[in-house]
């Protein structure tokens, strides 16, 4: 046989090529890599902010991978949970180390998520055509607190149990529908092993779901309409279309995972330094714990809500600031409606002003709660 005859040819790709071809035939790779291809991003002095989209992808990546290994060694019943949690931490081969992360990761997604809609309001990133983006990040926003306060309560440690049981009493001042609420958060009339099972639920199955389709549906917005410009950035390069701008893939990429090892340095090092503490087991009978706090990012709304009157001309005072707080969630989920540009008559300057003025309520609000 001559050597021609077993040369490659152009008709017989070599391994990569034929590996290649079976998965882009299937799965449309090529697709992909144009659109990564054809994705840019606006270089500008705001394009930092950019990078906390990412950022909160990546920690809610850690979520998922240390909760799936917490889920494998844990029992959510009220005679288990505390002694599972304790064996993660102490029979497990770096249980500890993973509860720490998935504990660390919880607060700092949290915080880049409160940080990445302050600068999208800043940036007038939600103004049409991007209206449902900023709605769905905010939804996200709300999923990912109600994943606080649901996880708060599984190790099934004293001070979560009373937490648990103030948290889910101020449900019950809702008018109308307070009680029902109540019964359906708690799953009953007092914080118990249902309200446990029901809690684990929520957090490792309906509200994983919720977040998957939101998710898809953010990220595909992200896409479909680009990275936002603020508008006097596009006007001082003469235009939105005349922004210098940088490949998504690699350029932003290789700068979005230089963030992504620090956060993942940091978290490993919160881990190991500061181990997240398991406390007592949950005596439902027993004596609530002194200064009983929620997690930070409900600070404000808890020490607000201290600070209330008991009663205002004739109303329960708990009450109004759970429909105050309510109806500020509203606002903040409508910015994009209420937000008319430079239209006459707009109330543009009056949101910029309540923004401001929610930024300084939640800082000192969460300060006083915390030193207080």
């Amino acid at each position: 046989m001559s050597p021609a005859a077993v040369e490659p040819s152009e008709d017989r790709p070599g391994l990569y090529g034929r590996v290649r071809g079976f998965f882009d035939e299937r799965l449309g790779l090529q697709s992909v890599e144009a659109l990564a291809e054809k994705k840019l991003v606006p270089v500008h002095r705001s394009t930092i902010f950019y990078f906390l989209g990412g950022m909160a992808l990546f920690l809610f990546g850690i979520q998922i991978a240390t909760g799936i290994l917490l889920s494998l060694y844990y029992k959510p019943s009220p005679d288990q949970a505390f002694e599972s949690v304790h064996a993660i931490m102490t029979e497990i081969d770096f249980g500890w180390l993973m509860r720490s992360i998935h504990s660390w990761s919880a607060n700092l997604l949290i915080g880049v998520l409160l940080l990445h809609v302050l600068t999208t309001y800043m940036m007038r990133a939600y103004r049409r055509p991007r209206e449902f983006t900023w709605i769905t990040g905010i939804l996200l926003l709300g999923v990912f607190m109600a994943f606080g306060f649901s996880g708060y309560l599984l190790p099934w440690n004293q001070l979560a149990f009373f937490a648990t049981r103030v948290g889910t009493g101020i449900v019950g001042v809702v008018p109308v529908v307070g009680k029902d609420l109540l019964l359906l958060a708690r799953s009953g009339e007092n914080v118990t092993g249902d309200t446990l099972a029901r809690f684990y639920a929520l957090h490792v199955v309906i509200l994983p779901l919720v977040t998957f389709a939101l998710l898809g549906i953010h990220l595909y917005l992200v896409q479909k309409h680009g990275m936002s410009i603020p508008e006097g950035t596009a006007t001082r390069h003469g235009g939105a279309g005349r922004v210098p701008a940088m490949r998504f893939v690699p350029d932003f990429l290789l700068r979005d995972m230089v963030g992504w090892f620090i956060a993942l340095g940091l978290l490993a090092a919160l881990g190991a330094l500061f181990p997240w503490e398991l406390g007592e087991k949950a005596e439902p009978f027993g004596s609530a714990p002194e200064g009983i706090k929620p997690e930070w990012y409900f600070l404000f709304m808890f020490q607000a809500l201290k600070q209330i009157p008991p009663h205002i001309l004739g109303l329960e005072g708990e009450m109004l600031g759970v429909l105050f707080f309510g109806f500020v969630g509203m606002v903040v989920l409508l910015v994009p409606f209420l937000d008319c540009g430079d239209a006459k008559g707009c109330p543009r300057r009056i949101l910029n002003a309540l923004a401001a003025l929610a930024v300084v309520f939640f800082i000192v609000m969460t300060i006083w709660g915390l030193v207080g």
